[in-house]
């Protein structure tokens, strides 16, 4: 079993898209399907990857502005949180809000997650999902535990967490949520966040100075 993880950093926001393959099986997911869903499909077929599967960590537009675009190009089905589907909804007006251009409609949902811990596999892949809300409504994030990665979305960043100022967000929400779900994965755990490089669990909880106020 082999798993590989290439890393798209994109769009207006510089964030991260995550293309995860099965290099026995060739088929991939994707979390995150950040802008330009014809280079994500690209990258994957550089590794012979076939994408089966589209995962949001939740639903502001930087996260899944491809995400129609690239289900139609794939034919993979879409999940995300529940409580995403009103971001999703209006994803075109997000884009007059933060851009004064609206963005295309986001893909319809095949498969709504909740905040329940559940597993979700594609051929060896294996990832269990995470209720880290308030940053965002109905944000996950995807632990893999074979692998010791979690794939935070914007919950938590090296150094940094999540904005927690536009509507839906809540600063103590986030706080519960990183020291519920995300510290307790232990200091080894790799980080794999919505922007930025990679760190630890263990550096964050030694250094990241929200973490450090909150446990204070």
């Amino acid at each position: 079993m082999t798993i590989e993880i290439q890393m798209l950093t994109m769009g207006i926001a510089v964030t991260n898209c995550y293309i995860i393959g099965d290099t026995a099986t060739n088929e991939a997911l994707v979390i995150d399907p950040v802008d330009q869903a014809p280079r994500i499909v690209q990258a994957a077929q550089d590794k012979g990857w076939a994408i089966k599967l589209i995962l949001a960590t939740h639903a502001h537009f930087d996260h899944v502005l491809a995400s129609k675009e690239l289900k139609d190009a794939t034919g993979a089905p879409f999940y995300a949180h529940e409580d995403c589907k009103p971001w999703l909804d209006m994803l075109p007006d997000q884009g007059l809000r933060f851009t004064g251009q609206r963005f295309p409609e986001a893909a319809a949902v095949d498969r709504w997650l909740t905040s329940a811990r559940e597993t979700l596999t594609l051929a060896s892949i294996s990832l269990e999902t995470l209720y880290t809300p308030g940053h965002a409504p109905g944000h996950i994030s995807y632990w893999m535990p074979a692998q010791r990665i979690v794939f935070s979305g914007d919950a938590l960043f090296q150094g940094s967490i999540g904005r927690t100022d536009l509507p839906g967000g809540d600063h103590a929400t986030l706080m519960r949520g990183i020291f519920d779900m995300l510290v307790p994965l232990g200091d080894d755990a790799v980080v794999l966040s919505g922007h930025g490089g990679r760190t630890t669990i263990g550096h964050e909880r030694k250094t990241n100075p929200f973490l450090l106020e909150w446990q204070s």
